[in-house]
Order: C-alpha cells, then structure tokens, then sequence
C-alpha cells in the first residue's frame, strides 16, 4: 500500500536562481530543438502511425534494438532488444521494480549518501529502506542488511559523492547478490559524460546469473521534461517488468519514442553526446581548478571524473547547511551533502554545471565564496578528508 511521501511545494518548481549549481540539470540552451521537432513531426505523419492503437509496453522494436546497440557499443551492456523496457525516466524503472519484486515489509539496500528520491519511492511502495555506508571504493558490502531483496547502486559516479566503485568491491557485490537470491539495481544515470580515466566493466556485464538490472536515463543526456529511460533486465524479469509496464501506463508516449529512435539510428546521439561533453568537461575542470586553488582552506574537493556535479567536503567549522541558505540569497543555489544522508557524516557541497554556462562559473565561485565568508565559522579550521 502506498505511503504518504513529501511532496515538493508548487513553488519550488517555479524558482529560477542566478545561478543553479544543483547536480543532474542539463544545460537545456544546447539541446538540438530543431532536430528534435523534425523527428517528432515525423512521427506524427499518418504514414508513421500505423493504426494508431497502443503498441507494445516494452516500447517500439525500432527504439529497443536502437538501444540495445547504443548500451553496446557506449557503455559495454550487452542486452538483447527482447530484453529492454523503454520507461519514463528512472523513477519508473524503480517502480516497476519495485512492484514486481517487493512485498510490503521487505527490505531495499540504498547508498548512504544517496538519491532521496529513490528512498522516498521504495518506502512508498512499503519496503523497509536500510541505509549502506560508501566508502573510497564504493557501497560497503560488508555492511549490507542479510535480508535485503534490492540493492540499489550508482557505481559509475556515486550519487552524490562522485566516486567509481572499484572493480573488487563490484565482484564483492554481485557475490554477495547470487548468494542471498537478491536482485542490484546498477542506476547509470550520467555515465555519458567521462573526461578522463579508464571505464570499470558494469555490474551488469560482470553478472553471470542474471541478478543485475541496469537502469539508465535520457535527462541528464538529453532533457528532464522528454521523460525517457530504459532498463535492461534478466531475462526471468523481462516478461514481469513488460506486464508491469503495461498495467501502470500501456505504454509510454509514442512520438517521443520514435524521435528517440531515429536521434540515436542517424547518429545523432553520438554527435550530441561528443559535443556535450567537451562543454561540461570545461566546466568540470574550471570548477575543479578554482576549489584547488580558491577554496583549500574551506574545502576539499572529492575526485571525479564523470557526470554533471563535483562533490567536496567543507571543513569541520563550516556549516554547510548555513552555506547553502546564505548562497540562496545571494542568487546561487547549491546543495549540501546533508540533504542527501540518512544518518550522521561528514558534510559538504555538492556543486552542479550541467545548468551553469562556463562563462559564469567564475562568478557563481566567487559568490559561493561570500556565502561560505558571511554563513560564519566554528570550532575547527583544518578540512576533513574521509576515507
């Protein structure tokens, strides 16, 4: 049965900073709009309908085999079309999960810290949600509840630290998964956007038995408001989560599926990504260039090399939660790791730049700057560095 769940006050959609450095948020000048209105024009053709009935709840065979080759080729899934499921966004990869494997009282596995969000739909949905430590090397397997049925994990670019999992502790993972009968949710939900490094191999190609089901988003690639995602399932899943697909919503829209399809089988994709990425590694580096060399004595930036945000520890006299309410008015919005914890840690900021054009980058960091001078000190000056 479901639970009531905060939900966010209507004004707090509408609110627009100066300066947005939330983490997940594309830059949405850049998204290629006219493109995008010719595929979905296109769609829209009665040519292109068909009989204009509902299709299948997995999604159209064109977008699934475009996947199945675009996972393939980008991200080293390998995963059959037969074995895909189109969703709107992760949220409904969750919830299709989630129904199709949880009775009310059994227990989800998150990351601590992690995404609110998907503790706030597990609990929804009346599953126990248990909180798991991340260390330097990802979720701390040894610390895992005996009894959980889902483990949920970002091991690409933890949420919101920013570290890989290693590829021990990944193995350590799916061991431990195979022999307690539980399923890994692997949630690559930015992986697109690497600026250095090598790539670790996901748990998904590393599962011989079949308990991983990998889980991935067009909103931070693309745009939130397209609402499309995908998951690939084992296929002892695959028939449950199309039949849960249907129950919930028959289908997901068609014209955003079929512009979806032909953005990736035109290489399209592939050329937005390219250009994306060398925007977001600019900004990645300017922040990461400024915190070394302005904010040492504030912060301590957490290494990465993926995605839209950075993480970084604030020093022990440094209320990050102050911080955050103090860049607010000056016109920045910035998150403090906090907001993202179930239980007591070390505190920081999670800086975006998905949302934040390079040329103001600069700027929004000096700001930052001010709001950490006026939130106040306390106690201890040095910058803590966790394990």
């Amino acid at each position: 049965m479901w639970t009531s769940i905060p939900v966010p006050r209507v004004g707090s959609f509408s609110y627009v900073p100066r300066y947005d450095l939330r983490p997940g948020i594309p830059d949405m000048s850049l998204f290629p709009y006219t493109t995008w209105r010719r595929l979905t024009t296109q769609s829209l053709r009665a040519s292109s309908m068909g009989t204009g009935m509902l299709s299948d709840p997995a999604g159209p065979p064109t977008l699934r085999a475009a996947l199945s080759r675009y996972i393939d080729v980008s991200r080293d899934v390998h995963a059959s079309a037969e074995h895909i499921v189109v969703t709107q966004g992760i949220q409904q990869a969750l919830d299709l999960v989630g129904r199709v494997l949880l009775r009310p009282g059994d227990c989800v596995a998150v990351e601590d810290p992690g995404y609110p969000k998907v503790r706030d739909l597990f609990r929804a949905i009346g599953a126990e949600v248990v909180g798991v430590p991340v260390d330097s090397e990802g979720l701390r397997v040894d610390r895992l509840p005996d009894d959980a049925r889902i483990v949920y994990v970002t091991p690409s670019h933890q949420f919101p630290l920013g570290i890989p999992m290693s590829l021990a502790r990944r193995v350590e993972l799916l061991e431990w998964a195979r022999n307690r009968d539980a399923v890994v949710i692997e949630d690559d939900y930015d992986t697109d956007f690497r600026y250095s490094g090598g790539v670790l191999k996901p748990l998904h190609s590393l599962d011989p038995a079949g308990r991983v089901v990998y889980i991935g988003t067009f909103s931070t690639t693309l745009l939130p408001v397209l609402r499309l995602g995908f998951m690939a399932a084992p296929g002892s899943l695959s028939t449950a989560l199309r039949t849960a697909k249907f129950i919930v919503d028959r289908h997901s829209p068609e014209p955003g599926q079929a512009a979806l399809a032909g953005f990736i089988e035109e290489g399209l994709l592939a050329k937005h990504i390219r250009r994306m990425r060398s925007e977001y590694r600019a900004r990645h580096d300017r922040i990461v260039t400024l915190l070394e060399s302005d904010f040492v004595d504030t912060m301590a930036i957490i290494p990465s090399a993926v995605g839209l945000h950075v993480a970084a520890w604030t020093a022990p006299n440094i209320d990050a939660s102050a911080v955050a309410i103090r860049a607010r008015q000056l016109g920045i919005h910035v998150l403090p790791l906090s907001q993202f914890r179930m239980s007591d840690g070390p505190d920081g900021l999670i800086l975006g730049y998905g949302a934040l054009p390079l040329s103001d980058v600069d700027k929004a960091l000096t700001l930052l700057q001010t709001a950490i001078e006026s939130a106040g000190h306390r106690g201890a000056t040095a910058v803590h560095h966790p394990a």
